[in-house]
């Protein structure tokens, strides 16, 4: 192809394009962006003119507001609604994905931003370690299980309940011989529910068996932990009752949920119907002050009655 055809290729897709090669030659011309458009989420929006090279400040002046702080148990988007208002109060008292509306076949922009967010959350949660510093913070000592890293952690969960020789070290060394409480933290499947939960959770747990004159041992921390560890550490420390407060595997309502594994005289190799569980704690959903409340007073009933699991009648 001949340069004067090839020029003459570029200089048509130009004018279809709106640009001159004048406009194209000096970028630094380009028209300011029309006024801001407000769009029907409430979300304004510049809309640069046909033909307009798009600066960045442009872009960096159409960000969207933080959608997951989004509540959206609150978040309505049906479109001419039998019944909005008894539908609304219904769906506030689930917090699950309903009522955000269609555009044609498919889900509106903002729900669907809403749940990629909430997905790469969930990921996060998953992948990333919790913050030693911050577990060294609540006074936690660390030891880990037979897991070498993540991607075991994940692939293995046999490893994950059973602890490092080190760790049983550390344990018998640290830990309290024969309390009759021993409650420690695990990262399980969310580092994001351990950050979000324990400052709040762990306290008041020690709190309440303070409260009800019970005894307890040396809190820590195990990396990369799975509930089942729990009969393990049971045997270790010799504890009447155990506790386990593991980061729950995320789902797309939220990446911290926690929950509290107790069991009465744990040992190897128990049924998982010995375990009592109570699970869902998080800000929106048992906060994790009360949780802790609850947790205690169960652990106290457990002692009196000594059974745990579905034996265990509240």
């Amino acid at each position: 192809m001949e340069a004067k055809d090839l020029k003459a290729i570029i200089e048509q897709v130009l004018q279809e394009m709106n640009v001159s090669s004048d406009e194209k030659a000096a970028p630094e011309a380009t028209a300011a962006p029309a006024p801001a458009a407000e769009c029907k989420d409430g979300i304004s929006l510049e809309i640069p003119k046909k033909g307009v090279k798009l600066e960045p400040s442009v872009i960096e002046d159409g960000c969207l507001p933080d959608i997951t702080e989004i509540d959206i148990r609150t978040q309505y988007l049906v479109e001419n609604p039998v019944n909005k208002e008894a539908y609304a109060e219904q769906k506030y008292l689930a917090p699950c994905r309903l009522g955000i509306g269609k555009a044609g076949a498919r889900y509106k922009t903002l729900p669907q931003l809403e749940f990629r967010a909430a997905h790469s959350a969930a990921q996060d949660a998953v992948f990333n370690d919790v913050d030693e510093e911050f577990v060294k913070n609540q006074g936690l000592f660390i030891v880990q299980t037979q897991c070498d890293s993540k991607d075991t952690y994940l692939t293995r969960p046999d490893l994950g309940r059973k602890l490092s020789p080190e760790a049983v070290e550390t344990i018998k060394e640290k830990c309290k011989k024969n309390p009759t409480v021993q409650i420690y933290v695990a990262d399980g499947l969310s580092s994001a529910a351990v950050a979000a939960n324990i400052g709040d959770l762990l306290p008041a747990i020690l709190q309440g068996l303070e409260s009800y004159n019970i005894d307890y041992g040396t809190p820590f921390f195990v990396k990369y932990g799975r509930v089942a560890v729990e009969d393990e550490i049971s045997e270790i420390t010799g504890a009447d009752v155990v506790c386990t407060l593991i980061g729950e595997r995320p789902g797309l309502i939220t990446a911290t949920s926690m929950s509290a594994y107790i069991a009465y005289k744990a040992t190897v190799g128990m049924p998982e119907a010995r375990r009592t569980v109570l699970s869902n704690i998080h800000s929106a959903g048992t906060v994790p002050a009360e949780a802790g409340a609850h947790i205690a007073e169960i652990i106290k009933i457990m002692l009196e009655r000594k059974v745990s699991g579905t034996e265990l009648k509240l």
